[in-house]
């Protein structure tokens, strides 16, 4: 019960990362509300951890602003920002790129992250913990893979400027940059069997020769979260299996 009486709030948390950390975070003994775009799936993941669902969509600065006043009205002030939620976007080289998917990658992954912080700064307790989930592909310069790269880049940058910023008030901000990360999203994105070889092709560049669980990212929050990372913040850490190496 690491994190006993302590209230959170995981963004995007009704589905791989954000909802294992849900769940890991409410055995650990806090109070948790997820947010998803989703009112059904939303409100399962909820019954599902035994937290709280509030329906937002990271992109829109209204429903961040809206997420605020709940989160003000339920808990005065939060302990934990676990700032989750975050898309993949289409492959694509830069010549070839569309507006869209640019703008679409970008409102959700950093602009809407940056503005979740911004947002939600007056209702974090003194000494909170902030966690963004960036990528290891922010280190990375894989071809057609431009703007989710820039977009994990710019989140990095963001946080420890955060850092800078809060640590009057002893507010630590940090980033979790996982590699390969065992989730629904690539069978949602092109079914089982694509899915399954790319999970494939992607064990052999990890050195640990494994895809990561969703549970070992949120136990990385838990860490984080706790009296044990009190003098750690502006940090990245990255979790892989080596494969930045």
């Amino acid at each position: 019960m690491e994190l006993k009486n302590k209230k959170a709030v995981i963004t995007g948390g009704n589905s791989g990362i954000g909802l294992a950390t849900a769940r890991e975070l409410v055995r650990q003994g806090a109070t948790v509300l997820i947010t998803g775009r989703r009112k059904d799936a939303t409100e399962q993941a909820a019954l599902e951890t035994g937290s709280m669902p509030f329906v937002a969509d990271q992109a829109r600065v209204e429903d961040i602003e809206a997420l605020r006043d709940h989160i003000a009205e339920t808990f005065g002030k939060i302990d934990i920002l676990f700032i989750n939620a975050g898309i993949t976007g289409a492959a694509g080289l830069i010549e070839n790129e569309s507006e869209q998917n640019f703008d679409t990658v970008m409102d959700i992954n950093f602009r809407g992250a940056y503005f979740t912080l911004s947002k939600l700064v007056p209702v974090l307790s003194d000494g909170a913990s902030v966690i963004f989930l960036s990528s290891n592909t922010a280190f990375m310069h894989k071809p057609q893979s431009s703007v989710y790269q820039a977009s994990k880049a710019a989140l990095n940058s963001i946080a420890k400027t955060a850092a800078a910023e809060l640590s009057g008030r002893k507010i630590r901000v940090n980033t979790i940059s996982p590699g390969p990360t065992r989730t629904n999203v690539l069978h949602h994105s092109y079914g089982e069997v694509t899915a399954n070889a790319i999970w494939e092709d992607l064990v052999d560049v990890v050195p640990l020769k494994r895809i990561g669980k969703p549970e070992e990212v949120a136990k990385m929050v838990v860490f984080l979260s706790s009296e044990h990372a009190d003098y750690i913040t502006g940090a990245d850490f990255l979790m892989d299996g080596g494969m930045t190496i």
